[in-house]
């Protein structure tokens, strides 16, 4: 397989709107921005995505095409070495970790298809089923919209533990958020699984009264964000004084930033996004910095992208199956996947299995 290089990276950036509007605890969105880069080299082509803003398409197709092209895709640790230098001036994280994420994911898709291999495969499988969660329930949402959507996943799909947003309004509505849980308690019966995420909203204490009454009251497991993510004081005063699972790190782009949010003990599973980190070859390394810290770790987003990688470590605890991109990987790639039994497994056909629909999102290009 010597001689070949690659010759070229190119990229595309879409705006796909919401099918309502939707809210966490400190955000408020109606679109969802998705970057899809191709890497070719020869007669294959790879192909990675995030969900991210347009502006990384601007740095794949500038500093990162330019560090790529020529050199040889199956060297990816040396790849993604030389995307990191190249944004150095640009700042490593946020956008330009989004960008590499998404070349990085193609490199890696590319590898596996020049070998014939499933990228499953090629990254060796800890499980071959990967448990998911699912994951939507925003805060905008009237009684009826959380009660379908959370019929659908444990009804229509089987999946046995799901997660709704609280905070709402900053921690302004703590009633509100005691309400919706307790309405996801009673839709969803006593054998599934009930997470929360507040993404940020609360103030430590607030998040410790809050946590006891979910606990104590419907047996919330799981308790993301119940604070900042980068206050690591509040996180581990919380992890400290709560029976649930404190959780974060889906705002991690780099492993730098979770070596420190490991150290300080802030979390009981730390969440890795493989489109924010770095790609596949970070997520890999902040899953085994984990392990080596005895926690496991969750697949954060990107369901049909984190079935590969995240399949491929031990200390996997499960993968997130959210409500907005599930809809876009089901509706604009063919090869997405389908739960069965609350998993999902990765297919047999080379690479990650996934052909991106250009045709179909050509109305909702933006760049």
């Amino acid at each position: 397989m010597g001689g070949v290089t690659i010759s070229q990276v190119a990229t595309a950036a879409y705006e796909i709107p919401t099918e309502t509007p939707e809210a966490d605890g400190t955000l408020a969105w109606d679109t969802t921005n998705l970057v899809v880069a191709t890497v070719t080299a020869a007669d294959l082509t790879g192909m990675g995505f995030s969900y991210a803003s347009p502006a990384g398409a601007n740095l794949i197709d500038g500093r990162l095409a330019a560090a790529l092209t020529g050199r040889d895709p199956m060297n990816i640790p040396a790849l993604h070495e030389a995307m990191s230098r190249a944004v150095r001036n640009d700042g490593r994280p946020g956008i330009a970790a989004t960008a590499i994420s998404a070349v990085d994911i193609a490199l890696w898709d590319l590898k596996a298809r020049r070998l014939d291999l499933p990228l499953a495969t090629l990254l060796g499988q800890a499980h071959r089923e990967v448990p998911i969660y699912g994951s939507g329930g925003f805060t905008t949402y009237d009684d009826q919209q959380t009660v379908d959507q959370l019929e659908h996943w444990t009804g229509e799909l089987a999946i046995p533990r799901v997660k709704i947003k609280v905070g709402e309004s900053w921690g302004s509505d703590p009633t509100r958020d005691l309400a919706r849980v307790r309405l996801a308690r009673r839709v969803i019966g006593d054998n599934a699984d009930l997470f929360v995420d507040a993404n940020g909203a609360y103030t430590a204490k607030q998040a410790i009264r809050f946590a006891h009454q979910m606990v104590e009251g419907y047996r919330v497991t799981w308790f993301e964000e119940p604070v900042s993510s980068d206050d690591h004081a509040g996180l581990r005063h919380v992890r400290d004084m709560v029976d649930c699972d404190v959780t974060a790190g889906e705002y991690g782009y780099q492993p730098s930033y979770f070596a420190t949010l490991i150290a300080e003990e802030t979390v009981d599973c730390v969440q890795i996004d493989v489109t924010r980190v770095g790609g596949i070859t970070a997520w890999l390394a902040v899953a085994h910095l984990a392990a080596a810290h005895n926690l496991q770790v969750s697949g954060h987003c990107a369901p049909n992208l984190h079935a590969h990688v995240a399949g491929s470590v031990a200390n996997l605890r499960h993968v997130e199956y959210f409500w907005d991109h599930e809809r876009i990987e089901n509706r604009y790639f063919d090869g997405a996947l389908t739960p069965r039994g609350g998993s999902l497994i990765p297919s047999d056909t080379p690479g990650h299995g996934l052909t991106f629909k250009a045709t179909d999102a050509e109305e909702r290009r933006v760049a």
